[in-house]
């Protein structure tokens, strides 16, 4: 097994580490199977009560996922890799949110894209007072992805249609209003919890660790938010946001200017679809039929190049802007892929 990730039983617990510190514990394809082997393993084990997923180093959970091969092999035009990837990630995904037993996970730091997809689909979710969870997909030509549009759709109000296309990061409070976490438990307190989760397998001692989480920005603009994203389509809620004074439309316009056009206007139109189906599996494979064609078809080739690659943050979008964006061209990024749509 890669050193990238530790995978063993540790009394009453199944223990996932992720072991990357220096890339921020980003996730690679092989760590994905790894991650999906020892579920399959556990399910059926009677010596794993729970399992318990963490990280190595203080910065970060799971920024994200390894994109960099991704880049090499579109930019060379083969477009498998990605979608294979892609593909394999969303089982282990489907089969963390269906885990029989529970699943807890420490989320220190960044916990972003593919990282929420393995700490946040869990039973019991704990922040820290380092936390920060966000899903930035739309800022290199992606969707949320990885069953983030669950996500987003369960959560609050519109706030899923904001986080979604906004990338904004939640704090400890904001994650737990939003509803990708569920506890708050101070990080000095978290090995200890740890300790006593491995030797007894009694996950209520979660329970009895938390404590009230600091306070939300988003509860507080709650209503507003709901206001500024109801509409149908990008197109509408961007007609929202330039008619409203609220310093919340400011910010959010600031925030969605950097990001892919053509990639918020399917997020809201995915959050809608997920939000009316309201499972795991029609989250994953709606999410599959875009990011199946985003190389190719979409943004984020260009969008890796300006972020990652060159680092010039000026990417050369498809669109020129969120009004820009043709009702056609986002049906066809998330039309069926008929034989080749994603199933588990």
């Amino acid at each position: 097994m890669s050193d990238d990730i530790h995978i063993r039983i540790e009394g009453r617990a199944g223990r996932i580490t992720l072991n990357r510190p220096k890339a921020l514990n980003a996730l690679s394809y092989d760590m994905c199977l790894a991650i999906e082997a020892a579920l399959d393993a556990w399910a059926g084990d009677d010596a794993v009560a729970l399992v318990l997923i963490d990280a190595v180093g203080e910065r970060a959970f799971c920024a994200g996922g390894d994109i960099q091969e991704m880049y090499e092999t579109g930019t060379a035009g083969d477009f498998d890799y990605g979608r294979k990837f892609w593909s394999d990630e969303y089982r282990m995904n489907a089969k963390m949110f269906r885990f029989p037993k529970p699943v807890v996970a420490f989320m220190q730091g960044f916990t972003m894209g593919g990282g929420v997809g393995v700490g946040c689909h869990g039973s019991h979710r704990i922040v820290g007072e380092s936390s920060q969870i966000a899903m930035p997909e739309c800022g290199i030509g992606l969707i949320p992805d990885v069953g983030g549009t669950l996500l987003l759709a369960r959560a609050p109000g519109r706030l899923g249609e904001y986080l979604g296309v906004t990338a904004a990061r939640m704090g400890p409070g904001e994650a737990i209003h939003a509803e990708f976490a569920d506890y708050f438990v101070p990080e000095a307190g978290w090995e200890a919890l740890k300790a006593e989760l491995i030797e007894s397998g009694d996950w209520d001692a979660v329970d009895r660790t938390e404590e009230a989480p600091p306070e939300s920005t988003l509860k507080a603009s709650q209503a507003i938010y709901d206001r500024l994203f109801s509409g149908e389509a990008l197109r509408d809620v961007m007609t929202d946001l330039r008619h409203s004074e609220t310093e919340e439309a400011r910010q959010a316009e600031k925030m969605m200017a950097r990001n892919s056009p053509l990639a918020m206007a399917c997020t809201v139109e995915l959050v809608h679809r997920t939000r009316s189906s309201d499972t795991i599996e029609a989250a994953l494979r709606n999410e599959y039929r875009y990011t199946a064609r985003a190389m190719e078809h979409g943004d984020f080739l260009e969008g890796i190049r300006a972020a990652i690659i060159d680092k010039d943050r000026s990417p050369k979008w498809r669109h020129e802007g969120p009004l820009a964006v043709p009702a056609v061209d986002v049906a066809n990024m998330l039309r069926p892929l008929g034989k080749d749509d994603w199933t588990i």
